[in-house]
């Protein structure tokens, strides 16, 4: 069996190293691994880049965790030092997570908190608001990168202090709170206990008067931290509650997001906006909701006025896609004239895979049984197009799979349709999908079947009777 050491045998060689041999900390380094591993011990489990402080010989994250200790609850405390030493572990901390998890071991959570919470105590005094404001930013980035891939650090102690920090008077602290989103992003990220403690915090409270800040930098912050709150990706956790975090955040926050879409330009953080707000549309009265407050029309004007940006538009198309989830809705859409703008777009990104998937995926939602919408996608010309969108990228087996759908929906119920699709070539362009794909077949079939082609139908399996059934 392999022998092993710790990180602080390790780091202590080398600190001795450097102490007595007058080594440099590269070749402390070098050395101490050599003697190790002529010792047969195994290093896996050890970080051997560490920076070091060639004249103490102690790695810097070390060093500068104890540093930012010993500062804590000093009253005259050198405040450029500290500022340098928070961007020194900020720095370290942003290497690798081998870093961030040694920095955490070493306290460096607990000491960033306390220093925070002793910061904001002392922050509204306007003589030294600067300086406290310095802080709490370089204290803010530190901890943004120790808790990055770290969510069980956030623990209630850091809850209180996010709710402090946004509590705060917003007066030229526009870093600090874009800051303070981040983190509670970083915290949401593959822990749902995490979500689960800011949904039951006065933290949505809080985000509100955020949103009339008219900010393109800061909302995308704030959406995106709506959007972490509603993840599922946390294995450790049977059941999570994205879909009820989802309904509370869309509760409050909804129709002001379907309203802040006319005000703003930025094609960024439309896109943004335009994804959180199909993110949290996860009933039907909440799809409703967004047609009754004109949120249809305001989709339309972003679309046709930015075909030309690929995330925006894929963005736009898979909100429409979640809203078609509602009847009703789904006959607003094509009724208020989202064809012609969909065959805009794939005549616009016939090269793009993605934008290609996205429409396609759409038609198949918005032509789902209901014969007047394909009717209405039909008449645009749609056809040719799509058909070439599919011949333009036969080898994405996503884009046949949609494709063979959007052609199935169109045509199930509109047979008149099926000569025009024939003429275009879909039939040899549909058999060679269904040879160069064959985990999507059952789908190509399906719409070779409704296309009334020449198809194949395997019984996959046939049971054999033990004792004759009576007619």
């Amino acid at each position: 069996m392999a022998k092993i050491i710790s990180q602080d045998t390790f780091d202590g060689v080398v600190q001795e190293n450097v102490l007595e041999f007058s080594m440099s900390p590269a070749e402390a380094k070098e050395e101490t691994i050599k003697q190790f591993e002529a010792q047969g011990i195994n290093l896996a489990n050890i970080i051997k880049d560490l920076a070091v402080n060639p004249q103490s010989g102690k790695p810097l994250i070390n060093e500068m965790v104890d540093k930012i200790k010993t500062h804590i609850g000093q009253k005259e405390a050198d405040t450029p030092q500290l500022l340098d030493q928070l961007a020194i572990l900020d720095e370290e901390c942003q290497k690798s997570l081998a870093h961030r998890v040694l920095a955490g071991k070493n306290g460096a959570h607990d000491a960033l908190i306390t220093l925070l919470e002793q910061t904001l105590a002392a922050a509204e005094t306007e003589p030294e608001r600067d300086q406290h404001d310095a802080v709490l930013k370089k204290c803010l980035q530190a901890v943004n990168s120790l808790t990055n891939k770290q969510p069980d650090l956030f623990d209630a102690e850091a809850m209180a202090v996010v709710l402090k920090l946004l509590a705060l008077k917003q007066e030229n602290r526009l870093e600090i709170t874009i800051l303070t989103l981040q983190w509670l992003q970083k915290a949401c990220i593959m822990h749902e206990v995490n979500r689960q403690n800011i949904m039951n915090t006065p933290a949505l409270k809080l985000l509100k008067p955020l949103l009339t800040k008219h900010n393109a930098r800061l909302m995308s912050e704030l959406t995106a931290v709506f959007r972490f709150l509603v993840l599922d990706d946390d294995i450790r956790m049977e059941f999570g509650c994205a879909h009820e975090h989802a309904r509370q955040i869309a509760n409050e926050f909804l129709l002001p997001l379907v309203e802040l879409l006319p005000a703003y330009q930025e094609v960024d953080v439309l896109g943004d906006l335009l994804l959180t707000i199909g993110t949290l549309a996860v009933r039907q009265e909440l799809c409703t909701a967004i047609d009754e407050a004109g949120g249809l029309k305001t989709i339309f004007e972003i679309m046709s006025n930015n075909l030309e940006e690929v995330r925006l538009n894929r963005e736009a198309l898979k909100l429409l896609r979640a809203m078609a989830g509602h009847d009703a809705v789904k006959a607003h859409i094509v009724n208020q004239g989202v064809a012609p703008i969909i065959k805009q777009l794939l005549e616009t990104h016939q090269s793009n895979e993605n934008i290609v998937a996205a429409a396609l995926a759409c038609i198949t939602t918005l032509t789902l049984r209901v014969k007047e919408h394909s009717s209405a996608f039909f008449e645009t010309g749609i056809a040719e197009v799509l058909v070439e969108a599919m011949r333009t990228h036969s080898s994405n087996k996503i884009v046949q799979r949609n494709g063979a759908w959007a052609i199935r929906n169109m045509v199930s119920r509109s047979r008149s349709q099926c000569e025009t699709w024939i003429s275009f070539g879909v039939e040899d362009l549909l058999n060679t999908a269904m040879t160069e794909h064959p985990s999507v077949a059952q789908d190509i079939k399906a719409a070779l079947r409704d296309l009334g082609c020449t198809v194949q139908l395997r019984e996959e399996w046939t049971g054999t009777a033990e004792k004759k059934i009576a007619a």
